[in-house]
């Protein structure tokens, strides 16, 4: 299976790309620590789908895909003290993008999981 081609992963790495635009409008007394952790959050989702899809086994990339859901997750609870903290104003898009990432990892996830009923 190759990474590139799937929508869950271009839709990450597109997410990425909005975060760090985001993050750029963060406090410099941010940078190495709120800033940093949302960055890496997000460049997670996209590396452990590629890293997965690398994996010979269908359980492999389960693992790694379900990895990735959890660094969304992790990332959620960042944007929300970014948002807290007044760091992030306008959160509706970035909440969109959110969303349909999270659809489209759930969905590749119930994917990997029917397709070996694992």
């Amino acid at each position: 299976m190759y990474h590139k081609e799937l929508e869950v992963y271009k839709a990450s790495i597109a997410f990425v790309a909005q975060i760090y635009e985001i993050t750029k409008k963060f406090p410099k007394e941010e940078i190495y620590s709120l800033t940093s952790q949302i960055r890496r959050a997000a460049i997670s989702i996209p590396s452990n789908i590629a890293e997965g899809c690398a994996r010979i086994s269908d359980k492999q990339i389960l693992n790694f895909v379900n990895i990735a859901i959890g660094s969304l997750a992790e990332l959620e609870a960042q944007l929300e003290i970014a948002q807290l903290l007044g760091y992030i104003k306008d959160v509706s898009t970035v909440n969109d993008d959110f969303t349909k990432l999270k659809s489209l990892l759930l969905g590749f996830k119930k994917y990997i999981q029917n397709k070996t009923d694992l």
